[in-house]
């Protein structure tokens, strides 16, 4: 992008000559060719760089919409909108139409250049920081002319590079892609079954079960199956942190882990003297938040303290195997109590005798057992694809700034 940026930092190997510099008014010309009536409306919404099908339009345009100004869009052009800049540039993959307010643009000399290639440039981090040099919209954020973006001078090697840095990255989305369905329909299985799994309100038994299990759910007050408890603070919270050895773990919404059930770790302690204003917890203990937005139990792993943010359940009567009771505390059944009971409350948050007050259905021990262990699998592989798909991400992200001078 810039005179003294003429290598990347990483490139396959035999290319090691520096990128050609060029202004995009060298590179670049704007096409006009007017829409054809059968051909379908391009959204300029990106989808990985690309504009694609605007679903949310008709299909078919008339002549009188073509003399309006609407262009034809080829595959391996670009667009740009006019007024609004929203950091990257659209690639079509298909011929279709666009209205008015883009420019349409093509290669001087598309002899030398592989388009799939320039997608990537137009969303690599340093095209976007060079966008910070152009005019900026009032409503809509970045905005830049067609004028603008020919001034910008971009960075580019031989169209064989350029071909096998487009095939790498575009085998990489290939792979995020694949990651991202697998993770969505794991997810979406997920849902589906702690929907079917547990009763809905005001039946015994659920809609699936495993072969083997046929009994009835028992049908109680939580209040009746577990100890319920409010956290507490030590006040001015400040004065209690501390770096000591003797110090315990201070339980805060932060600490819940972002995959998984299980607390195991905290950013902070508090001094023991502190202990007597709040409640102490301890492994196998589950606590859930008292906000409803948030919701979500987890199983505590370590010994600790939480502060009035936090319920603490105690499976003290032992009614309940901890992986399912977890989920079940997370179900869509018993989130709609929490609502319905809350309803016309001043304060829109959990508290002990709200969900003391809600009702669970649960199975015989052994059942739980099946359930929490077959969810806690599908817990298992939703992380292992989510993983995957962040790691895949940042490598992208990595990778952008490493094969872009």
């Amino acid at each position: 992008m810039t005179e003294k940026a003429a290598k990347p930092q990483i490139r396959f190997a035999g290319f090691n000559g520096a990128w050609e510099q060029r202004k995009a008014k060298d590179l670049f010309v704007s096409t006009a060719d007017k829409g054809h009536p059968e051909l379908p409306v391009l959204s300029a919404t990106q989808d990985r760089g690309m504009i694609r099908r605007d679903e949310n339009s008709i299909n078919i345009f008339h002549d009188k919409k073509n003399e309006e100004g609407y262009k034809r869009v080829l595959p391996g052009q670009f667009v740009i909108h006019l007024r609004s800049f929203q950091g990257g540039f659209a690639h079509s993959a298909i011929e279709g139409i666009t209205s008015p307010a883009y420019t349409v643009f093509d290669f001087l000399e598309p002899e030398k250049h592989d388009s799939n290639f320039w997608k990537f440039i137009f969303t690599s981090k340093e095209f976007i920081r060079c966008l910070e040099t152009v005019t900026y919209g009032i409503r809509d954020g970045r905005s830049i002319s067609y004028d603008e973006f020919l001034t910008m001078r971009f960075a580019f090697p031989c169209k064989q590079e350029q071909t096998e840095i487009a095939q790498y990255f575009s085998n990489l989305d290939h792979l995020i892609a694949l990651h991202q369905r697998k993770y969505g329909k794991l997810t979406q299985v997920k849902k589906s079954m702690l929907e079917k799994m547990f009763p809905k309100n005001g039946k015994n038994v659920p809609e699936i079960r495993f072969k083997g299990f046929s009994d009835v759910w028992e049908q109680r007050k939580f209040r009746e199956t577990v100890v319920i408890e409010r956290g507490g603070s030590p006040r001015p919270i400040e004065a209690f942190i501390t770096q000591g050895a003797n110090g315990l773990n201070w339980v805060k919404i932060g600490d819940a882990p972002e995959m998984g059930n299980c607390i195991t770790q905290t950013s902070e302690k508090i001094r023991p003297e502190g202990l007597s204003k709040t409640r102490e917890v301890h492994p196998g203990d589950l606590i859930l938040s008292n906000s409803m937005s948030f919701g979500k139990p987890y199983i505590m792993g370590i010994n600790g303290c939480i502060h009035d943010g936090w319920l603490l359940i105690r499976n003290e009567k032992k009614m309940y195997d901890l992986t399912f009771l977890c989920h079940l505390l997370g179900t869509q059944q018993m989130l709609a109590q929490y609502k319905s009971l809350a309803a016309g409350s001043t304060v829109n948050n959990l508290n002990k005798e709200l969900v003391g007050n809600t009702t669970v259905s649960f199975p015989t021990v052994r059942e739980q057992i099946a359930i929490g262990d077959f969810l806690s699998h599908l817990d298992h592989l939703i992380a292992l694809h989510q993983r995957g798909l962040e790691k895949l991400k940042n490598i992208k992200k990595s990778m952008l700034e490493k094969m872009f001078p």
